[in-house]
């Protein structure tokens, strides 16, 4: 399957077609099921006036201050939000147009999406949209099949439709940056701000929408080679089923040419076409950023040579199903303007 663009007719503006109001719930609904740091659901929509098109804002209250506190991973999470959104649009047989950050007086006003003309769907945007239901962070051992090389170039293929660069981590260079998450984790684990500030989005709570729940949390690596998040960090008595990881993980590097928010919200962008992908070829993916939320060890995984700066690092495979993890009703995040 090719990695087809969800072509953007360029930026917003104008008036375009309008969207029923089943349709923009739909549109939401596919957006809010993006990933998140922790299961923060950083984002809110505004629905423009006579159904006219989007606008995607960042909820700063529901940024991590401990391990983001520059808001990268926010907007990373927002961009996956909007690359879902683009493609839900792109689904109701339009053309999205998408202007990112359009108002610098509106720092967190992180995209205005509107529906332009008309184009019937192909199959590779159907396959997409479907694996939007599909897509959940799997921390559970894949199997020892290698992904195939094909699969992997289309991967590679669909993070530069988005401005991106995706990388296959030699045997090499996934040794190191397993080392690196290892030491990332290790440096976390003993800091009590981390340690609260995890507790905060994995303990449970009665009716809540939101952060880790227990039966996502995966569980503990009986040899810890692979250095998944421990999110069982902060409930220390819970029970869990101990497993061996795979090995030799296939590791993923994704990184932009920049490192600034217009670079983090493509990085998103990028990172969910890339995971969506990956589920219609029925991977299994886990998005990894330890090491990434250390700045002394993020800057060993850069390429100066390149120009390149990496946003996210991805374990794919084949696994067992992961279950989905809870969202925030719509009313919380619809805005009507």
């Amino acid at each position: 399957m090719t990695t087809e663009g969800v072509p953007n007719a360029g930026p917003a503006g104008g008036a375009g077609a309008a969207l029923t109001d089943d349709a923009i719930l739909g549109c939401v609904g596919a957006a809010v099921a993006a990933p998140s740091l922790h299961n923060s659901q950083p984002w809110r929509f505004r629905i423009l006036a006579g159904g006219a098109g989007f606008d995607l804002l960042a909820d700063r209250g529901r940024q991590l201050e401990v391990i983001d506190p520059v808001g990268r991973e926010l907007l990373i999470s927002v961009g996956a939000a909007l690359f879902n959104l683009r493609l839900a649009v792109r689904q109701h047989g339009l053309l999205p147009r998408a202007a990112i950050l359009p108002d610098p007086k509106q720092p967190d006003l992180i995209a205005r999406v509107v529906p332009g003309g008309a184009a019937a769907p192909s199959a590779g945007i159907v396959a997409l949209t479907r694996a939007i239901g599909r897509r959940h962070t799997n921390r559970w051992p894949f199997t020892s099949a290698a992904v195939p090389v094909d699969v992997l170039e289309a991967l590679c293929q669909a993070a530069g439709h988005e401005g991106a660069e995706l990388a296959v981590a030699t045997a090499v260079g996934r040794d190191t940056i397993l080392g690196l998450a290892r030491s990332a984790q290790q440096r976390q684990r003993h800091d009590g701000a981390y340690r609260a500030e995890l507790a905060q989005w994995t303990v449970p709570r009665r009716g809540r929408r939101e952060g880790v729940p227990r039966s996502a949390l995966g569980p503990w690596g009986a040899l810890e080679t692979l250095p998944m998040r421990d999110f069982g960090l902060a409930t220390p008595r819970l029970s869990r089923p101990t497993e061996r990881f795979e090995p030799f993980p296939t590791i993923l590097v994704l990184s932009t040419g920049g490192d600034t928010q217009q670079h983090w919200v493509a990085a998103g962008q990028a990172l969910q076409r890339v995971l969506l992908l990956a589920t219609v070829h029925h991977l299994a993916t886990t998005p990894i950023s330890q090491p990434l939320e250390i700045p002394a060890i993020r800057d060993l995984l850069a390429n100066p040579r390149r120009g390149s700066v990496a946003q996210m690092i991805v374990r794919v495979g084949y696994g067992p199903p992961a279950v989905s993890t809870p969202r925030r009703p719509l009313a919380e995040v619809l805005i009507r303007s």
